[in-house]
């Protein structure tokens, strides 16, 4: 299946595509949040979407209203940093030994075509594009071989970044990557049973037209089962959580001479079966 979110920020309604129409599900769930994954939400919407429920109801002019982040604020949105060999390379790092685990804040989730607005005091606001994972059942202390049980499905996320504020303001990376906007999420959350090879999923970005990300998740260092074991280690996932796999090479940063977004850049990004995203670039305006 593939669910998604639709209206105006702040009031999005619960949808899901049927043969390619798009059906409203307000009337049978509020979210897709930690609740609905919890309490076997994916299996009830299933049920609905094969027994024909009445109270799906066809989205009128579906293509002309807005799309949220398919997903409720998640307890945590977690990314792995430098989990792409060209990357890390183009960054200047070493493959970590470890997978590198940092958050961003859930506040800079925002819809797949809203505007990323540039903060206030950036001068290298940068892209990546990356492929997400859902999880769908709590996850503590997980062992590789049973990881994938407790993913749910996956989901097309730009880990926006402002280099300056993380790497040049010293402490936490995570202070450049919480920017308002800064996590755009979708169209889509697709269910696992929809991606039979996560690991073999073409994923790019284009800057104003120009290709500047070209990559496929099998150059990930560290694949899902590992990911959820290994930070299932350290902290415990909870239905709705959001991991982030990292991005591959082609970031601003990476280039030289570095390039960094400016009011009315056009990014454009998409993974293999997860959907398409566009934003455009504004200027903070208090």
């Amino acid at each position: 299946m593939r669910l998604f979110k639709f209206g105006p920020a702040g009031r999005e309604k619960c949808g899901v595509m049927v043969g390619g129409q798009r059906f409203s599900a307000a009337r049978l769930f509020r979210d897709y949040d930690e609740k609905f994954f919890g309490s076997d939400g994916l299996a009830r919407l299933e049920k609905a979407v094969s027994s024909g429920d009445p109270r799906l109801t066809p989205i009128r002019n579906a293509d002309k209203i807005r799309l949220g982040s398919p997903l409720g604020r998640p307890s945590k949105l977690v990314c792995i940093g430098l989990n792409y060999a060209k990357h890390a390379q183009e960054s200047g790092m070493a493959i970590p030994p470890e997978p590198v685990i940092f958050f961003k804040s859930t506040t800079a989730i925002c819809g797949p075509n809203d505007p990323v607005v540039i903060p206030k005091n950036s001068v290298k606001t940068d892209w990546e594009v990356e492929f997400a994972f859902v999880i769908g059942k709590k996850a503590s202390y997980v062992e590789p071989e049973q990881a994938m049980d407790h993913v749910a499905g996956y989901l097309l996320h730009n880990d926006y970044s402002e280099r300056e504020f993380q790497m040049e303001r010293s402490g936490q990376w995570v202070k450049g990557k919480s920017c308002d906007t800064f996590a755009p999420l979708g169209p889509w959350f697709v269910t696992k049973d929809e991606i039979p090879d996560p690991h073999s999923l073409h994923l790019w970005l284009d800057l104003n037209g120009q290709r500047m990300q070209d990559s496929n998740t099998s150059d990930m260092v560290y694949k899902i089962p590992f990911l959820v074991h290994y930070i299932s280690q350290f902290m415990t996932l909870l239905p709705g959580d959001i991991v982030s796999t990292g991005t591959p090479f082609g970031v601003g940063l990476g280039l030289n001479p570095q390039r960094f977004l400016q009011a009315g850049d056009v990014v454009e990004l998409g993974v293999e079966g997860l959907g398409t995203q566009r934003q455009v670039a504004i200027a903070y305006q208090p």
